[in-house]
């Protein structure tokens, strides 16, 4: 059994509304890059919290911390265009594993999301009542992919990478690698779920799909993956609670957020 060859089953990037209606079957994509102007970087960095502030001062490189600043202002805008809410009145509390969430929106219905990030672009997944992660990785071709896979993959994972072509081993490991860190973001538990208690099958033909879980084989049938191509030489999975939702991939800024 083969890998597939990646594609993007969901709409194209556009531009999103003045006002957004996110249902319980949606789950809406943002793309960003993080590259932005001196000015719109001290326009986010205004909106964040105290917390925040101090942790974009902790970054050693200058390069990073205006990627951090610029991605949570990002996340900000967009969680505020949802809730209909300023950026800056948006507020933020943290589970077990570090996993964010929106304080105080704590029933069925709330508000869930994700993000990622990657040599400059940032995606953002929103969701309504569905637990969701998202991971988006630069395919590299600096790395011993086989080897890694071996350490940290399913054996039948690493064994299925080592028998594809070298030439597409790279973007297959990635494939992989971003399908299971979204279901870990999604699930929330950071490395107390390690990569090599699950499965994942990118069979050609079927669609990404969580195969079995170790701790408990029933979980793998509550969730689904979907790949994304969100730039050349990017690849991206999203893994949501549940099936029968759909995809929107919205371009930031749209005409509402370029006035933030």
């Amino acid at each position: 059994m083969k890998a597939a060859p990646i594609s993007s089953p969901v709409p194209p990037w556009r531009s999103p509304p003045e006002t957004l209606v996110l249902g319980c079957d949606e789950v809406h994509v943002w793309r960003a890059t993080l590259d932005q102007t001196s000015s719109q970087i001290q326009s986010f960095l205004r909106n964040l919290a105290a917390d925040e502030q101090a942790r974009a001062k902790r970054f050693h490189f200058e390069r990073d911390r205006k990627h951090f600043i610029v991605a949570r202002g990002v996340l900000r805008a967009i969680l505020g265009g949802h809730l209909n809410r300023p950026p800056e009145c948006v507020s933020f509390c943290y589970g077990s594993h570090g996993k964010p969430a929106l304080a105080g929106e704590s029933d069925r219905d709330a508000i869930r999301f994700s993000v990622s990030h990657s040599w400059g672009v940032a995606l953002y997944a929103v969701t309504r009542g569905r637990e969701v992660g998202i991971d988006l990785e630069r395919i590299r071709f600096d790395l011993a992919v086989a080897e890694i896979a071996e350490r940290f993959f399913s054996p039948r994972e690493a064994a299925m990478l080592r028998a594809l072509p070298t030439e597409v081993q790279q973007q297959a490991f990635f494939r992989y690698w971003t399908c299971k860190e979204a279901y870990i973001k999604a699930r929330g538990e950071g490395l107390s779920l390690p990569l090599d208690q699950f499965e994942v099958s990118l069979a050609s033909g079927e669609p990404a799909a969580i195969l079995g879980i170790q701790q408990d084989p029933s979980e793998a049938s509550g969730w689904s993956i979907q790949e994304l191509t969100p730039a050349p030489g990017y690849v991206a999975a999203l893994a949501v609670e549940g099936h029968g939702w759909r995809v929107t991939c919205w371009q930031w800024p749209g005409p509402r957020q370029q006035s933030l």
